[in-house]
This record gives C-alpha cells, structure tokens and sequence, in this order.
C-alpha cells in the first residue's frame, strides 16, 4: 500500500509540475491562447508573500508544484480578482489599492458603488463606512455632517464609541476633500484619534499616507488605463429609496450608464449585487451587461437559510438559472467541505450550482487574518484542517480544480496571480 501511495504522489507530482514549465527563451512572453494567437508582456509583480506562502504549506505535490514557479514567469489572469483593490495592505477603493492589484496580476478590479447627498456614485464599501475608512472625523467641519457623530467610548462603564457617516451624508465636492485610510476602528477609542488608529497586526498602514479617493467615473477610466476589467458592486444603499426621488432601478441604472458612457464594452463588465433584483433589473433592462451580471449570495444571513440543505434554497440553483442567472458569487466556505478523510472538498452547494449551469466566483481570499487560529469567518467550513498560511493555496486549488470557479477575490491579488500563471491558466484579455 505504501508503494502504492508513493506511485500516486508521484505521478501527481509530475502532473502539477507541467503546469509550471517554462518554454519561453526569455521569460518576457508567454502563450495566451490558441485562439486568439497573441502574446502579452509579463506584468505581474507577485512579490515574496506567495513564495513565503508556498515554503509555509504542509509537503506534498501541490507544494512541489508551486515551488518550481518562483522565478515564473507572472502574468495577469481573469481568474485574480482584486477584492476593493489590494486591502490587505493598502487602503481599499483608492487609487493606490487599484494601481497595486494591477501590478499584482488582477485581470478584474472591484469598486463597489454607493452614492453621496447630491447622488453621484462613488467607491465605497458601504454608504456607511466613511467613520472607519476615511479620515472624515479628522475634519470637524465634514465629521459634524455625519448621520451619529462621534460619542467616545466609556471604557470604565463597558460603553463602545459611537459614530456613523455616510456618503449620502455629504456631496461628492465635500467626498473629495476625505482621504482613504485602511479599514479599521478602536471601538474603545476615548478620542477620534484613538478611534482611527484599529488597523489589526497583520495589516499595515505603511501605505496610507497617500490613499485618493475615487468616484465611480473616476475608476472606470483608471481601469481602462490599467488595461484590466471591472467589477461594480451596486451596494444596498443606507437610505430609504426613492431618495430624493432617487429610486432603486435610477440606481442601478446610474451605474450601468457611467459605463457606457465611458464606452466600455459590456463584455469588460461584471456588475454584481447582492439584492437579486439588481441583477434581475439588468438582465431585463440591459441584456449586454446583464448577461455577466453576478448575483452575489449573501442568503447565509438568513437564518432559515442552510447552504448544506437545498430545500432550504429559495430560489434553488435550477429557479435562479431559469430567471437569466448565469453567475453566482457565494463566500468561500459555501463552496467547500471536510471529508470522511480530512480533505477539503466540493461542498453540495458547489455541486448543485455547477449541475445547474451556474458559473461560479468567490470571495475574499486572505482577508482575515493568519490561518493557524482557524483563519475566521471567510474559512469556517474548513477550520479544523487549516493551521498554516500556506493552507490558502490547498483551498485556491480545490476551488479552481474541483470546484470550477471563473475567479477569486483577494485581499492580495499577487497569491491568486501566482497560483494561476503557475497553472497556466489563461492570460486576461
């Protein structure tokens, strides 16, 4: 048996390994497809974290594999998605985090899209968010707008800070006077600067003194300089709708608009939304971009909602195809399971979404913390076999080999860029 085990490691070996050979005669082009027949310049910068990820990962074939792309070459793919740009380290939906997760190899970068007081989009997490993303409560004239302004924390009495500001707090004049910083509060904070000052060990703020704000506009044309595609989250605004007459289906509308506006193809588009209608709207309303819309899956908040149950589904995976779904986006621990044996696997919701004809993207790779402690919320269905960072490329290649997902989001673009120009994958377009 134990020979019989080695044969098998070996001959995996061999096959992830022809993943990673190198038949270029300078490392500067690589093959793109077949056909398309073109070349591209290699572009991506992946830096030392996906290295230092792969020397961290338990022996096996998979790590054979990957050790022997370290000198790549590392190219930009489709399949690396970067999650409000490079979070990680820089602030997110800024101009720096988007030019990063370029350089890191993202074939698509994401603005998620909100809009301020006078109804102009921008990129934001959340309409409310500015309190913890930006420096808003550094200048009182625009904290003293804010929906709650600041209350400090009364420690001795078990009392959080309380505060919220809003994009639709302030006009888009007003929003560009705000700079990013990284996404972080101290909900212990007894003055604003103790309140902005929460970013968690395994991030940094080396990179926030300089983080520019960005329209949704804005974004699209940084993008086509970039040469990358686009992303759009349409967020649930904050607000009652209609606000000042500006209803729901003006919203996603909007958004759509600013794109074709800006002449970019709907092909180059991935509008996502977790409310389904949004997604509905554009399937109706505009066929092109809806086409590739993504119905992002946020129904785990439901609580007679089980992604291990299907009869808990509604609508089901076949009821979703037949309204013009064609993507779904779930977190990435509804896509995977433990087996018998301790292997990450499939889960059943990854299985019947594929059966049904849905593609299939995920999120957030390396978003919350180190895996040794069980690596939080985005791991959870996977938490008890996952003790070393190097665990992120054991679930990258279940998702992308047994489960099938077009793409990951990640908070560091370059580990989905590495894993996918050492698997060859195709080169984006």
């Amino acid at each position: 048996m134990f020979i019989f085990y080695r044969f098998v490691m070996m001959v995996c070996a061999f096959l992830l390994l022809g993943a990673c050979d190198d038949n270029d005669t300078d490392g500067s082009v690589l093959p793109v497809s077949a056909a398309s027949g073109r070349a591209v310049v290699k572009t991506a910068q992946v830096g030392v974290r996906p290295i230092f990820l792969v020397n961290d990962m338990d022996d096996g074939a998979l790590k054979a594999a990957l050790t022997q792309c370290t000198d790549g070459p590392f190219y930009k793919t489709d399949f690396s998605i970067g999650h409000r740009g490079a979070a990680m380290q820089f602030p997110e939906h800024t101009r720096e985090s988007y030019e990063a997760a370029a350089a890191q190899g993202a074939g698509i970068v994401e603005c998620d899209v909100t809009f301020t007081a006078d109804k102009e989009l921008v990129c934001r997490h959340s309409q409310c968010d500015l309190h913890t993303t930006t420096n808003i409560l550094a200048i009182p004239e625009l904290a003293a707008k804010c929906s709650t302004p600041f209350v400090p924390a009364d420690p001795a009495n078990g009392v959080a800070a309380q505060v919220q500001c809003c994009t639709s707090d302030i006009t888009l004049a007003e929003f560009k006077q705000l700079k990013g910083k990284m996404d972080a509060a101290n909900p212990n904070g007894t003055t604003v600067a103790e309140y902005m000052d929460g970013t968690p060990s395994w991030r940094t703020d080396l990179y926030s003194s300089k983080a520019t704000l960005m329209t949704h506009a804005e974004s699209i044309e940084l993008f086509k300089k970039l040469n990358v595609k686009m992303t759009p989250e349409l967020k649930s605004p904050s607000v009652e709708m209609p606000f000042d007459g500006f209803s729901q289906h003006d919203y996603a509308q909007k958004m759509i608009q600013e794109y074709k506006d800006a002449g970019v193809e709907a092909d180059q588009v991935w509008a996502q939304s977790f409310n389904l209608n949004d997604v509905l709207y554009w399937i109706a309303n505009e066929a092109d971009f809806g086409q590739q819309s993504v119905y992002l899956d946020g129904r785990y908040s439901d609580s007679t909602f089980d992604h291990s149950d299907a009869s808990t589904w509604s609508p089901n995976m076949t009821e979703l195809v037949s309204q013009g779904v064609k993507v779904i986006a779930p977190p990435l621990w509804m896509l995977v399971k433990v087996d018998d044996d301790n292997n990450i696997t499939p889960s059943d919701y990854a299985v019947a979404a594929k059966a049904a004809g849905l593609d299939i993207i995920t999120w957030t790779l390396e978003r919350s913390g180190h895996l040794a402690n069980g690596g939080g919320w985005y791991y959870q269905s996977i938490a008890d076999v996952i003790d070393n960072d190097g665990d992120q490329f054991e679930l990258l290649h279940v998702l992308a080999q047994d489960v099938g997902v077009l793409g990951v989001f990640a908070d560091w673009p370059a580990t989905t860029s590495y894993y996918a120009s050492c698997m060859k994958m195709p080169a984006s377009q």
